[in-house]
This record gives C-alpha cells, sequence and structure tokens, in this order.
C-alpha cells in the first residue's frame, strides 16, 4: 500500500494537466499513488492522461460531480494513509509530498497539513498559507497577495487548509467523514476543516510543502456559478458548524457581512446569483438541519476552545 494518496478532480483542464502531473514524476518523495478523477471533460484529458500518464490511475466520470463529487469517487480508490488534494492547474515543487510526509511524522496529532500555496505567474507572492476563520464564519487567506518572507517560514497551526494542495490524515477522516457532496465546489474544505476543528484536530501549515497554482484559472471563467456556489455554500458551512455561543455572540458581525454581500454582488452584476444562493439554503435546510445536530452531538471540544 502506498503511504499518500494524491486525488487530482479535473473539468475541461486538458492544457493544466503537463504542468500538473510531469510535477508529480519528479517527486522526491515516491511512495505515492496518483488517482486523476475527470468530471465528463469533452476536451480528452481522460485520453490524453491514458497515453501520456499511464502510471496515473484513472477515473473517466460520465458527468461532472464537482470537486467534491470529483473527490470522493477518488478517495473511495485510494489506499494512503495520508490523503492529498491537489488541484489541476497546479505545479508542485519536487520536494513537496516528502515535505508533507515528514511533517506528518513531526505532528502526529495534527489531523491536516497546509502548503504554502504560491502564484503560479509570480512566483514569489502567496496566494495563501493556510486560512483562518472569523466569528462571523468568514474565512481570511492567511498570507494573501504577501510576498514571500521570514514570517512565513516556521510551521505554525492554522484553521484549514486550501483543498487545492492539502494532505489529511485518513484516521481523521474516518472520525469526521470526508467532504461534503451537497457543496458540489468552492468553501467543501473549510467545511471539512471546521468539522475537524470540532472533534479536536488541528491543522499545521507547512512552509517548505511549495505549490504554484493558477489562481481560479478555471472559476473566473463562470462569475455567476463562482458567486453561486461560494454564497450558498458559505450558510452551508455556518449553519452546519458554527456552536450556538457563536452565533449569539456574532449576530451583528454576521448580519453586516450579509448586507454588504448583498450589495457588493447587485452592484458586481451578480445579484441574481447571490439571491439565487441564498434561497438554495432553504431548500436544503432539513439536511444541513440533520448535518448540524450529529456535528454538535459528536464535538469534543468546548465553544472557547475552538480556533475562532
Amino acid at each position: 500500500m502506498p503511504e499518500m494518496s494524491v486525488i487530482i478532480v479535473n473539468w475541461n483542464g486538458k492544457h493544466f494537466l503537463d504542468d500538473c502531473l510531469t510535477a508529480l514524476r519528479r517527486q522526491t518523495f515516491r511512495d505515492f499513488e496518483t488517482i486523476f478523477v475527470d468530471n465528463g471533460s469533452s476536451d480528452g484529458s481522460a485520453d490524453y492522461v491514458r497515453a501520456q500518464f499511464p502510471e496515473v490511475k484513472l477515473v473517466a466520470l460520465a458527468e461532472n460531480r464537482g470537486f467534491t463529487g470529483g473527490n470522493i469517487s477518488g478517495y473511495d480508490l485510494a489506499n494512503g494513509s495520508l490523503i492529498v488534494l491537489l488541484n489541476n492547474d497546479t505545479e508542485a515543487s519536487p520536494f513537496w509530498l516528502e515535505e508533507m510526509h515528514k511533517a506528518s511524522l513531526q505532528f502526529p496529532d495534527a489531523g491536516s497539513f497546509a502548503s504554502k500555496m504560491m502564484y503560479f505567474d509570480t512566483r514569489e507572492r502567496i496566494e495563501n498559507c493556510g486560512f483562518g476563520v472569523g466569528r462571523a464564519g468568514t474565512t481570511v487567506d492567511l498570507g494573501r497577495d504577501e510576498p514571500d518572507s521570514p514570517d512565513w517560514t516556521t510551521c505554525r497551526e492554522v484553521f484549514g487548509a486550501c483543498g487545492g494542495a492539502v494532505a489529511y490524515r485518513r484516521s481523521m477522516l474516518d472520525d469526521i467523514g470526508f467532504l461534503d457532496p451537497d457543496f458540489f465546489m468552492v468553501y467543501e474544505d473549510v467545511d471539512l476543516s471546521f468539522r475537524a476543528q470540532l472533534r479536536g484536530y488541528s491543522c499545521v501549515y507547512i512552509p517548505t510543502a511549495i505549490v504554484f497554482h493558477r489562481y481560479r484559472a478555471t472559476l473566473r471563467t463562470r462569475p455567476q456559478r463562482q458567486v453561486f456556489y461560494s454564497q450558498r455554500n458559505i450558510e452551508f458551512v455556518y449553519l452546519k458548524n458554527m456552536p450556538l455561543g457563536l452565533i449569539l455572540r456574532s449576530a451583528l458581525q454576521r448580519l453586516l457581512y450579509e448586507v454588504g454581500a448583498a450589495i457588493y454582488f447587485v452592484r458586481l452584476g451578480t445579484g441574481a446569483a447571490f439571491l439565487g444562493a441564498k434561497f438554495d439554503v432553504i431548500r436544503h435546510f432539513p439536511a444541513i438541519w440533520r448535518k448540524r445536530r450529529q456535528i454538535q452531538k459528536d464535538k469534543t471540544v468546548g465553544m472557547n476552545e475552538c480556533e475562532i
């Protein structure tokens, strides 16, 4: 059995794949498998991988199941004790998996590990070093747009790791579950990280595990879709995971966020997607409530212990 399983989900991203998969061939750590899940692409991605990267396990789905559904399909086949998710529009440094593996031994109590994600085209600038979550349930990408500096060269605990380049310990996933398929895409990593925090699992940022990322190269081509899923799923995260005490304490902050977001997206011309997202939350509310009850029942940390 390989020590690590790297899962890559793709939808019409053939033009990214040479950089992504060639970088995995160059990894200094070799005890891993690569599982490539194609979400019903029409650009020949699956055939390209089959011909050019025969060492990769290929899962060719008939339809687009999103980031969550695609990763779940890959996870079902994964054998590693570390489950690594990697975006298709990335290029990992040669030492990436080695550094992740070393971190898993150095921090045996941690449940997940965040990469240092750098912009693909401006490689001296940080995209994110994991993220934090505010009391209103909003996320902050740590290090975003800062130049790489000594401030970001030390391991530290963070709330969670971006799903574009993250390692999860399988034992943690066996306990809290994997990605929620209802998310489809966007904020699914925040949801998983929140569930992990509530069960007492830490996430450690690893500054030597470097991945270069074409930030939102796919999402920016469909802004309405991005707004819908981000504004729907941020509610999913909040309603499922936020402890009641923090909901009561942060009610005003949350209201100000909702009003500000509505004004922003209306001015941006995506107000219909924003409103559609909120109505879809109402449609999903019974399922959200069932999940919330289970998550809050299973949590092992108190309201003040959760890293928010």
